[in-house]
């Protein structure tokens, strides 16, 4: 019984994953210039990274994006051989960064602006996010993923808290098998011994 009851779990978790969906339909673009150059914050991210025969150097600002507020991303795209930079368009798109979510949202597509790339962006609702940076060179394209985190997000998703719940449901009827299996146990104790003092 109790094996069944896993299996029957193990089979409900996989079906609420293959069904939920989340959408990124909570997020607005803006172009390059919706920042003014007073906002000059620290940024809350900063990778280098080498991508194909390109060096990219990415940030987020402000420090801490929260819903609501303007942010920007700020890309630097040079070639490694002879430190050219990049003079093509980039086009950023953003997803919700989960297992489930799918669907991409274009936020922009940039041409280099003092030879940085600048994407601005409105997020609605706080959550984690991936951005996506794509450019073809040479007849070759280059994706750049980075996450990006607005404002304090819950710290557990819908998947999460419906796999904790049934965590807890689990735990709770294992725990009141056991005590009714060990309830049994005892009374077949005390009616065998019962039944040995008769005899």
């Amino acid at each position: 019984m109790v094996l069944r009851m896993r299996v029957s779990v193990i089979v409900v978790l996989l079906f609420v994953g293959w069904v939920q969906s989340v959408y990124a339909h909570h997020v607005l673009g803006r172009p390059s210039y919706s920042l003014s150059e007073g906002s000059n914050t620290p940024p809350s991210m900063q990778v280098e990274t080498q991508i194909g025969k390109y060096f990219v150097t990415y940030m987020v600002f402000p420090a801490f994006p929260k819903p609501n507020e303007q942010g920007r991303v700020n890309l630097y795209i040079k070639r490694i051989k002879d430190g050219k930079t990049f003079q093509g368009q980039v086009s950023f798109t953003v997803m919700d960064d989960s297992w489930f979510s799918s669907n991409e949202e274009l936020l922009g597509v940039q041409n280099p602006d003092d030879n940085v790339f600048r994407q601005g962006f409105l997020f609605k609702k706080a959550g984690h996010y991936l951005i996506r940076a794509q450019f073809s060179a040479d007849k070759e394209p280059y994706i750049i993923d980075f996450p990006l985190r607005i404002g304090s997000p819950f710290p557990v998703g819908p998947v999460g808290l419906t796999v904790g719940v049934i965590f807890f449901m689990l735990v709770a009827v294992n725990v009141m098998l056991r005590k009714r299996i060990r309830t049994l146990k005892t009374k077949r104790h005390r009616d065998e011994a019962a039944g040995m003092a008769e005899g």
